[in-house]
């Protein structure tokens, strides 16, 4: 009777201890499942694009950055900017069409203007791109709908889709905004000519009476334009730190530089426009203006204080006119057109309360 009672007091044991083993092996396997991290290309619209998934929890509400440029992809650099979000959101950042590494994938090893003429770029399909791509994360993540932050040309991308499939989103954020791309570049030559007149800036004067206003048939003029436009924003305004744009270690390298910067030139020409090659403006078909006032989704302008190129003399009455089931509009002292500390304080803050919304109506 003792042996039976000793061997089942050394069966119960060892169950409990395998119990414990299994438990303590199985929780953190569980969680790590939770969160995800990807990076692979995707087939949008027809082609290999270059999508990134982060976050500590998959089941988070999901954020899609629009980069600006276009052509200026945010996947290549650290997660400095954003990295924090990860255990509130799943963030998706995606090299569009033409830019960064699906620029790589899909372009000739041999290419010269003859590609860039024969493969232009347009917003409706890149918009369309967009679209597939929300599709895509909704199906793949289980969740019902997305956040959209579009910054700059992010921001034409980021409007049109919300504008064209507002129940794929939950919210639109556009962080300088583009309201017409025409109307834009002539305005902020207007501001710097100013600018550069009451500051003695005489190399400034001369580059921008050479150049007139714009728009220009030479994509190496509207070039020049920005850089006069760069330089007095960092005049006016609280800079990034450098450490923001410090690449990702599998991004440092020979090829991705080259894909970055030949699809950033690839990009840009195709949205000022090149009348000798025959390439028409993406920057001229745009006018929200006219044909981008009613939306059926929440809407969020963030506004850079000293932003010349997309300033809020003109944001501002767009954001009045539009209409949707609720607006917001922030203007952000000591930010200009791109990123700081400020802007992104601004962006969280809004996606927080996008967040709390969709826990709400859970």
């Amino acid at each position: 009777m003792q042996y039976h009672l000793n061997r089942s007091k050394i069966t119960f044991t060892k169950v409990i201890q395998i119990t414990l083993f299994i438990f303590f092996i199985t929780v953190p396997t569980f969680a790590k499942t939770k969160s995800i991290h990807q990076e692979k290309f995707v087939r949008i619209g027809g082609v290999e694009q270059w999508v990134t998934i982060h976050g500590a929890d998959s089941t988070k509400p999901i954020i899609l950055f629009l980069h600006g440029g276009p052509g200026s992809v945010m996947s290549a650099y650290d997660n400095t900017i954003y990295g924090a979000w990860e255990k509130d959101f799943v963030l998706v950042s995606w090299d569009q069409r033409g830019a960064g590494r699906t620029f790589g994938k899909n372009v000739p090893e041999q290419h010269d203007e003859e590609y860039w003429i024969n493969n232009p770029l347009t917003v409706d399909q890149m918009a369309a791109d967009g679209i597939e791509l929300s599709e895509y994360l909704i199906k793949q993540l289980r969740q019902p709908k997305i956040t959209l932050i579009g910054t700059s040309w992010g921001s034409v991308l980021g409007a049109t889709m919300a504008l064209k499939k507002p129940d794929l989103f939950y919210a639109y954020i556009g962080h300088s905004q583009v309201t017409n791309g025409t109307e834009t570049l002539v305005h902020a030559y207007h501001t710097v000519y100013k600018l550069a007149q009451k500051a003695n800036d005489n190399e400034s004067i001369n580059k921008l009476t050479i150049l007139g206003v714009p728009p220009y048939d030479d994509a190496k003029n509207t070039g020049q334009l920005f850089r006069v436009i760069k330089k007095y924003e960092r005049e006016n305004s609280v800079p990034a730190p450098n450490t923001w744009w410090k690449l990702a270690p599998a991004y440092d390298n020979e090829t991705d530089a080259r894909n970055r910067e030949d699809g950033d030139d690839y990009s840009f020409i195709n949205y000022v426009g090149h009348k000798k090659l025959g390439i028409k403006a993406m920057s001229a078909t745009v006018d929200f203006m006219k044909n981008g006032l009613s939306f059926q989704l929440p809407v969020y302008i963030i506004q850079g204080e000293a932003d010349i190129l997309t300033p809020q003399e003109l944001t501002k009455p767009y954001f009045d006119k539009l209409k949707a089931p609720h607006k917001e509009y922030f203007l952000v002292s000591g930010a200009a057109h791109g990123h700081n500390q400020s802007i992104i304080d601004v962006q969280y803050k809004v996606a927080k309360a996008c967040l709390a919304c969709v826990q709400k109506k859970k």
